[in-house]
């Protein structure tokens, strides 16, 4: 092999057997292991072989090879472990105290070695062979290897030709390499087979409605926010800075549904600080200039993550309270996972000119017995994400937005995408906490999943788009401002009097009667500045098994395009999936433009002169 050679014609002194590497540590040493897929293996297990070693104490992020050595006892007499992050593989092992968990923000470890409040005497890193130039690739593992690296008495080297060569700044010159150990093994193959559900197709559903196209996404650890992936193929030019690669972004690159073209910060290349997957994703890496990894204390700094516009970051969590505050690292007292890379994306993301966050989990755990959204977290789980760092929760009822929020809101946003089943509970513990009203009626216990369906979007003329979905209780605040915000002569048309105080108590009384069915009411919302406000409101209630009385009231900005037409023709749509044959409608005589909007839809419409000055308007839905 090439390499061979030019390692022995330029320093030969370094390289060595694998015993001998190992013999290197001397007993007490703290020693620095590189990062999951991108592990030595085979000087791990010589490491561990060798009795000779005692009282060693390993750093590492993501460990996957000890975890074959971590339940035997001979073992934890000779090693201690403290990982940064708990995989798959050693989650039993840390519920059983076994390993030392260091909860840190992956942007900040770097500096930990840098600084030396952590110490490091060896570094074992895996690295490709060197080019004619001397420089070997970190290849798959730059995160924190580099640093380690720099900080560490000794470094140990694996060249290892499966190793791919990365471009980036993964190249370590031989130079600064003390030891190197010839072996060539296949890397960790971290392919995790999840099978899809219908919660995982709803979850994915509702994330691809948040993601715009030409956004650039950071994927989080774990399988629901890469199974989420799939649902984002008919997107275009989607870029990526993110931790880690895996197998879940393949198809969307073939497809060229990744592009990165549109990016802000490196565009054309997607950044990242590691690769975690197949060997097919490790050959689709290898030497190709798409792929820019760099260190994690450069791709998870908040502000470098922020030069990327419109970056959406995607994550997820085991609890979420009704507050908002995010447990993402533990199982009560069990350390599950760790904090990762979520909080320095939620923020960077937070700070991103058009950015968002989304943190996506099923509702339920052990199956459906329970909620995963929370009155409190659970005693022991530790608030890996605050309150003020959340955006968008998404579950498999639905998304709640809760940036801006007050906790009322956030209750009634969070407690409307918990399972049904938990709703009305979750919603009796805020009454007690004194987070929402006394009165407030809960969420509805149906699977509102067919309200996806009554979805829709209108082009106007002015260029704007107006987007229509079923009003939720969460949408109270949004109700209150669409009244007060609506001119005197426009409320007098819609409610007959002067109505001047449209109370808490007054939208109880309409909630009580919404069914989604016999009762329910449309909303047109449209963007304004970085928040979306109502504009258009229309319903219709049922009189008899037949017949639903029909309204609308249109913001005097957004009258005469079509907007009234439009919420008649969708409310048609659903009254007749649900046996309605006829709409009526009460009308002030004055009222001409609202009955010029019936008279186009419904030519043979009937009326006649009720109350006072009100018009009665009969239409068929078959007499057009």
């Amino acid at each position: 092999m090439d390499y061979i050679n030019w390692l022995e014609n330029h320093c030969n002194e370094k390289i060595v057997s694998d015993k001998e590497a190992v013999s290197k540590i001397k007993g007490g040493s703290r020693v620095f292991i590189g990062t999951g897929c991108g592990e030595p293996q085979h000087l791990i297990k010589t490491m561990v072989n060798d009795l000779n070693l005692q009282d060693i104490m390993i750093y590492q992020m993501l460990s996957m090879t000890l975890s074959q050595f971590v339940d035997q006892e001979s073992f934890l007499s000779r090693f201690s472990l403290k990982l940064f992050f708990i995989s798959r593989k050693m989650r039993k092992a840390a519920f059983e105290g076994k390993i030392d968990y260091i909860p840190a923000y992956l942007s900040q470890i770097p500096r930990l070695f840098y600084s030396h409040r952590i110490g490091l005497d060896v570094a074992l890193v895996q690295v490709s062979p060197p080019g004619k130039f001397g420089y070997c690739s970190l290849g798959i593992s730059v995160d924190i290897t580099r640093s380690a690296m720099a900080n560490a008495s000794i470094v140990i080297a694996q060249i290892n030709p499966k190793m791919p060569r990365t471009h980036g700044d993964s190249f370590v010159h031989v130079d600064e390499i003390d030891y190197m150990v010839l072996h060539e093994e296949p890397l960790v193959d971290a392919v995790q087979k999840f099978k899809d559900n219908d919660i995982t197709r709803r979850i994915g559903h509702y994330v691809s409605q948040l993601v715009p196209d030409n956004s650039t996404l950071q994927v989080g650890f774990g399988h629901l926010p890469n199974t989420i992936l799939k649902y984002l193929d008919s997107k275009k030019n989607l870029g990526i800075h993110t931790q880690v690669i895996t197998d879940g972004f393949l198809p969307l690159f073939k497809k060229k549904v990744i592009t990165n073209k549109k990016k802000s910060l490196i565009p054309g290349r997607s950044v990242a600080s590691l690769c975690m997957g197949s060997d097919e994703l490790y050959k689709y890496v290898d030497n190709n200039p798409m792929f820019y990894i760099r260190s994690s204390e450069w791709v998870n700094d908040p502000t470098v993550i922020a030069r990327n516009n419109n970056l959406i970051s995607i994550s997820s969590a085991l609890e979420v309270d009704l507050t908002g505050q995010i447990c993402s690292d533990s199982m009560g007292y069990m350390f599950y996972s760790g904090i990762g890379d979520q909080v320095d994306f939620l923020r960077g993301s937070a700070m991103s000119k058009g950015g968002f966050s989304i943190v996506a989990l099923p509702s339920t755990a052990q199956n459906e017995k329970i909620s995963r959204i929370v009155s409190h977290l659970s005693e022991g789980a530790g608030v890996a994400t605050t309150r003020g760092d959340v955006n968008f929760v998404v579950t498999e009822y639905g998304i709640a937005e809760l940036q801006g929020k007050g906790i009322y809101q956030r209750v009634m946003e969070l407690a409307q995408i918990a399972h049904p089943k938990f709703r009305e509970k979750l919603v009796d513990e805020a009454k007690k906490h004194h987070y929402i009203f006394a009165d407030q009626m809960p969420p509805s216990k149906d699977d509102l999943i067919f309200l996806e369906d009554y979805k829709t979007t209108l082009a106007l003329k002015n260029g704007k788009s107006v987007e229509f979905r079923p009003i939720l209780p969460s949408d109270e605040f949004s109700y209150r401002n669409f009244f007060y915000s609506l001119k005197e002569e426009t409320i007098y048309f819609r409610y007959f009097h002067r109505m001047k105080i449209f109370s808490h108590e007054m939208l109880q009384q309409q909630w009580a009667s919404v069914d989604y069915r016999k009762n329910i009411t449309i909303i047109g919302w449209v963007q304004k500045g970085g928040h979306k406000e109502i504009m258009s409101i229309g319903s219709y209630a049922a009189e008899n098994e037949n017949r639903a009385e029909v309204a609308f009231v249109v913001r005097e900005d957004f009258q005469n395009m079509g907007v009234a037409s439009y919420l008649l023709d969708v409310l048609e749509k659903i009254a007749k999936e649900n046996n309605f044959k006829v709409f009526i409608a009460k009308v002030l005589k004055e009222n001409s433009a609202m009955i010029s909007v019936f008279k186009k839809r419904y030519p043979m419409l009937k009326s006649s002169m009720g109350y006072d000055s009100e018009v009665d308007i009969v239409m068929d839905f078959d007499d057009k």
